[in-house]
């Protein structure tokens, strides 16, 4: 099998999946979940670019970085009203009985996506590597990701829209991406 016969075997096995979720959502919850994947595609377009895969664009990762923004906060808390769960919804019952910590990631993401928003024109670290001197942003008992600001799974106000605007666009990036992870492991049933 050539290359491309596999990408393209990859692509529709993932639409059809996408399609499989949404089939039988309705109301608030097929809003959610479209709103979910307007931000998951729009990490997929940029994150090549944070890793060097791709040419640095950073009209691209603004507008990205915008949709995710818009999505998150009030908009994506809004999305999940009581009793909304089960059936075809990916939510776990602790979007509901946690939802203190729920609204506080929702809250983080569009932080850090306005951030990212903002420090698109920043460019990324290193030409477009996430590597180097990120990783003690990342990693270690220190850093912002590892026992310091994310490693409490939320960020609550330790970082402004204007401090994560001035990093660069990767680092912003990877703090977004990390808001997500935390998110998807506390409150999204993986199916």
């Amino acid at each position: 099998m050539t290359y491309k016969l596999m990408i393209a075997g990859l692509c529709a096995t993932g639409l059809a999946a996408g399609a499989w979720a949404h089939s039988g959502a309705m109301g608030v919850v097929m809003e959610r979940m479209d709103a979910m994947k307007a931000m998951g595609d729009a990490v997929k377009r940029i994150k090549p670019m944070m890793s060097g895969e791709a040419v640095y664009d950073a009209a691209a990762v603004q507008a990205a970085a915008h949709v995710i923004a818009e999505e998150a906060g009030a908009a994506m808390t809004g999305k999940f009203p009581e009793g909304s769960g089960g059936g075809v919804s990916e939510a776990l019952p602790a979007v509901w009985s946690d939802r203190a910590r729920f609204a506080a990631l929702a809250r983080d993401l569009e932080v850090t996506a306005r951030g990212l928003e903002h420090a698109a024109q920043n460019g990324t670290h290193g030409a477009g590597h996430m590597s180097g001197d990120l990783s003690g942003m990342m990693g270690g008992t220190s850093g912002m990701m590892g026992g310091g600001m994310m490693g409490t799974d939320h960020m609550s106000g330790a970082m402004s829209v204007e401090h994560i605007g001035q990093m660069p666009a990767d680092g912003a990036f990877v703090m977004m991406t990390q808001v997500c992870s935390a998110c998807h492991d506390r409150f999204r049933e993986d199916k």
